[in-house]
């Protein structure tokens, strides 16, 4: 996920609730995450079992081999050090790019690859990447409260830094606004849930994906194959109408047509619908309307 706002707004403190409302860790997830720590050299004396879903946020100065690992002697860096957890790359455009572009692969495969001359060494990545992001680098484009100072051709270069590749991996691209005063004084009652309500809501979607992919190779909706989303992922008539229009306007690629398809099913499990519905679909999709890809869907 892509959190994009102005300073201030809160992407931060999402970023770190987010595992508080993770499934929580079995005990094959504890020991996975608590090998990867030991090999790292970082397990605590107190704590010889990691039971927590880890939390990473390295600074955006950090280097490629710490980042995703690397070295001499082959370590994990905070790409498996996140297994199983949240890596929060914040001031996403600030990465270096070579740096970034590093993570494609192992998104992918959910796996570090290290080849050297005494062997090839595997780490596991399975992990919820969040990113955040200023709108433009004084971070103040489109606010109504602050003007912004950029050029066009600062804020283009801001924003081509994170490559095309790179942004077709990420599922959610989300616009974080500022929260009015009436909320932050409770003035007025926000209609919210606490993280407990929404741990409950997110393990009663986990445990339908699990009972759904019983007899087959995945465990949740993430880990879908072509041939799995055809089975288990169909589209009605009004579904199938609206995907068809989308993937013309947006200009999906075919890895973004299937992360799509994957954000409805799951949508529709959170809301304990057995069936992918329009608004579903409708929902996944909006989060790939970035700023520069806000065509009309329709016919």
């Amino acid at each position: 996920m892509l959190m994009t706002g102005p300073p201030g707004v809160g992407k931060s403190m999402i970023a770190k609730r987010i595992p508080t409302v993770m499934p929580r860790m079995t005990y094959e997830e504890c020991l996975e995450v608590t090998k990867i720590y030991s090999i790292g050299g970082r397990l605590s004396k107190n704590l010889p079992l990691v039971t927590e879903r880890p939390f990473r946020a390295p600074h955006h100065t950090i280097s490629g081999a710490a980042l995703v690992g690397g070295g001499n002697k082959p370590m994990p860096g905070e790409l498996s050090l996140a297994h199983l957890g949240v890596l929060f790359l914040d001031e996403f455009p600030e990465f270096n790019k070579k740096v970034l572009e590093m993570l494609r692969q192992p998104l992918e495969d959910k796996m570090v690859t290290i080849d050297r001359v005494g062997g090839k060494f595997s780490f596991p990545c399975q992990v919820m990447l969040i990113a955040a992001s200023n709108p433009c680098p004084c971070g103040y484009l489109g606010s109504q409260f602050h003007e912004c100072c950029c050029s066009q051709t600062q804020i283009n270069h801001y924003k081509n830094k994170i490559s095309g590749p790179l942004m077709d991996r990420i599922d959610l691209n989300i616009q974080v606004l500022p929260v009015d005063y009436k909320y932050l004084s409770q003035r007025e009652k926000i209609n919210s849930i606490s993280s407990l309500e929404m741990r409950a809501k997110v393990e009663s979607a986990r445990k339908k994906q699990l009972d759904r992919y019983d007899t087959q190779s995945v465990l949740f909706n993430s880990q879908l194959t072509p041939s799995l989303i055809k089975q288990y992922c169909k589209l009605n008539k009004e579904g199938e109408k609206l995907m068809k229009s989308a993937f013309k306007a947006l200009s999906l690629s075919a890895r973004a047509y299937s992360r799509v398809i994957k954000i409805a099913r799951t949508i529709a499990d959170l809301e304990d619908s057995e069936n992918i519905e329009a608004i579903h679909l409708a929902e996944a999709l909006s989060y790939r309307m970035t700023d520069g890809n806000t065509k009309e869907i329709g016919e």
